[in-house]
């Protein structure tokens, strides 16, 4: 990683997110365990300065840069999800980022005398790992994630409470939410929403083109899978009527 000269500049969040990737190709390429990588983005995230970013990823090569992103599952057509902004901020009031929305791979949230949720429990992840920045003054900011996505903390509280339910997915390749800053006199909790997975939500995306594809057919499109648009689910026959599409969030007949 090319950083600058001086090892005592304080570091940028974006530096730290390129330091990140960094980290991501080197687990995936298995140079790292995961434990070894879990415990360096920790460090990452709460490193000061360039040269503490340094220390993290002198021993392996030089990243491949945001082109490595590419590695990462792309979702078929995210046109008509809203683009959520970097900053959720909330002073003297409430702020909530909930339902579908496409995740960047940075949320700031900023709760003074005031209350913010960010909900990613149907969010799409675009990128693998996705950090939240959360600070919270006189105020509360909470976090919830899909249960089968891995979820790390690193902050504390001044006088307030910074608790991060940190749970480990079973996927490798799973997304990684990193819940990062501080509580003073107020509360940062993050946790997994049971119920909510990344796959069911990109299971429905499938559904929805697959219904599109048959209609544009004129209903002959024999390999689509069955829709679950009745209270039962279950009068398509064939694989694709099994256990998967039975387990997905809200009600069976909800969409996307």
């Amino acid at each position: 990683m090319d950083l600058h000269k001086n090892p005592e500049l304080r570091a940028s969040d974006a530096e730290r997110d390129r330091v990140v990737d960094q980290l991501r190709e080197a687990v995936a390429e298995g140079r790292l365990t995961p434990e070894e990588h879990g415990e360096r983005v920790e460090g990452v995230l709460a490193a000061r300065t360039v040269g503490e970013l340094e220390a993290f990823v002198r021993d392996l090569p030089a990243g491949r840069g945001s082109h490595s992103a590419s590695a990462s599952p792309t979702p078929l057509d995210l046109e008509t999800l809203p683009v959520a902004g970097e900053n959720v901020a909330a002073i003297f009031s409430a702020a909530s980022r909930t339902g579908r929305w496409r995740a960047g791979r940075r949320i700031n949230a900023y709760a003074i005398f005031g209350s913010v949720e960010i909900d990613l429990s149907e969010a799409v992840f675009e990128h693998q790992q996705v950090t939240v920045k959360a600070v919270s003054v006189f105020g509360s900011v909470e976090v919830y994630v899909p249960e089968n996505v891995t979820l790390r903390g690193t902050g504390g509280g001044v006088l307030g409470s910074f608790e991060v339910d940190a749970a480990d997915a079973e996927d490798s390749n799973a997304p990684v939410v990193y819940v990062d800053g501080w509580a003073v006199l107020g509360s940062v909790e993050a946790q997994p929403r049971r119920g909510s997975r990344v796959a069911d939500i990109l299971d429905r995306v499938h559904r929805r083109v697959d219904r599109s594809l048959r209609k544009h057919l004129g209903g002959g499109y024999a390999g689509s899978r069955h829709l679950g648009s009745g209270p039962s689910g279950g009068h398509s026959g064939g694989p694709s009527g099994g256990p998967s599409d039975g387990g997905h969030l809200g009600s069976p007949s909800r969409e996307l």
